[in-house]
């Protein structure tokens, strides 16, 4: 079977995450993608070090699928190299500032001198433009930013998310913008920037929430774990652990009320929407919490998907590794790394196609393991390579 992007090849000049995942996804779908890093190796590479050389497991999971190629564009040779590897490609990935791109002769004019129908997806912080469009930053600027991280605190303070999901959002942004660069290309034979950032992604995520402020003037505060806009939407202690519940619509919170078996919060007015009822979310959040008191994690969810209302257990990071369905669709595939105690659990693409799907193949590369090979295919000979790795230019 082929897959859909065989024949396309990627340089991937990202780092973190926002730039090396999205070229990921590209090389799941069969694109030959090439990771280039310093000699000494990207930051990326070990952040939360698993292994005895040092990868951490961001590395392993935005790494799957990809060659790795180690060099210095800032030398004479290193522009050389960039040049014959930008000819030999069909997209340029690189989250950097725009000042970075053209000081490592990566910046589109440039690429398109090498490669005219060359597509270049840029991710940056800010974007290209603005009065932040050289300012630096990470997935926490864009959930501060954005009202994400106000809005899920409580009288506290805000509160962060752990996970990255400005930084993958935008990856996955990015891919999609690269994918219809890649149709229109087909069209007109013409390539052209793709341009992402994670603040744009932020506001993405967060638009229903501006919308309503711009809107109405809500002037919504934070309150914690309970939702803004339906209820009950919130977590709850169970006898021996907790679970998450959101219920949407007039039928389910009839059919919530039904399991509480209490007829009068139908008839009162201040629950008659989703609306209504999310700004009365503490008594409707109190009531829940009782019931779930009384219950196991099991018996709460056992009742609550008998009568058709979301629900599901709150996991710890080890017990997300042995959910049953998490299990059935295999979500998650074992891979093997040198130093790596044990195989890493690596997500699965995170989209299925029924007749060319995704797939892992490979693991993440050691640092600069197929540079020689690369720069074989390139038309260097072995005594030119060997050259260039005694400058110090690979």
């Amino acid at each position: 079977m082929t897959a859909v992007l065989e024949g396309i090849r990627v340089l991937d000049f990202g780092r973190y995450i926002a730039g090396p995942y999205c070229a990921t996804l590209l090389a799941d779908m069969g694109a030959d993608v090439v990771r280039i890093e310093r000699l000494e190796g990207g930051e990326d590479r070990y952040i939360a070090s698993v292994c005895a050389s040092g990868e951490g497991g961001s590395f392993m999971q935005t790494g799957r699928n990809k060659r790795g190629f180690t060099l210095d564009p800032m030398t004479a040779e290193g522009r050389e190299v960039t040049a014959r590897l930008v000819a030999s490609a069909d997209v340029v990935v690189a989250n950097l500032p725009a000042s970075t791109l053209q000081a490592m002769s990566i910046d589109y004019e440039t690429l398109c001198r090498h490669k005219p129908d060359i597509i270049l997806t840029h991710i940056s912080a800010f974007g290209s433009a603005g009065p932040y469009a050289d300012r630096v930053g990470f997935d926490l600027m864009g959930q501060g930013m954005s009202g994400a991280a106000y809005l899920s605190g409580d009288e506290r303070g805000p509160v962060r998310s752990q996970m990255n999901f400005v930084d993958f959002s935008t990856a996955v942004f990015a891919a999609y913008g690269t994918l219809a660069a890649l149709m229109a290309r087909a069209k007109t034979g013409r390539g052209q920037i793709v341009e992402a950032s994670l603040f744009s992604s932020a506001l993405t995520i967060a638009n229903n929430f501006l919308i309503e402020e711009s809107v109405l003037k809500k002037d919504r505060k934070p309150h914690g774990n309970r939702g803004h806009h339906i209820a009950p939407n919130d977590i709850f202690a169970t006898r021996d652990g907790w679970i998450v519940v959101m219920i949407a619509g007039n039928p389910m919170f009839a059919r919530w009320s039904k399991l509480m078996g209490e007829t009068h919060w139908l008839e009162d007015p201040r629950y008659a929407s989703d609306l209504s009822r999310a700004d009365h979310g503490r008594e409707i959040s109190e009531r829940m919490a009782r019931w779930c008191a009384d219950r196991t994690t099991a018996e709460a969810i056992d009742e609550l998907e008998a009568a058709r209302l979301p629900a599901g257990p709150l996991y710890k990071p080890a017990e997300v590794l042995t959910d049953p369905q998490v299990l059935a669709r295999e979500m998650f595939k074992y891979v093997d790394y040198p130093g790596s105690p044990s195989p890493a659990p690596l997500a699965e693409t995170p989209v299925r196609l029924s007749d060319t799907p995704g797939a892992i193949r490979k693991r993440a590369p050691l640092l600069g393991e197929h540079t020689d090979e690369i720069l074989a295919s390139l038309g260097y000979s072995a005594t030119e390579i060997a050259g260039l790795r005694g400058r110090r230019a690979v």
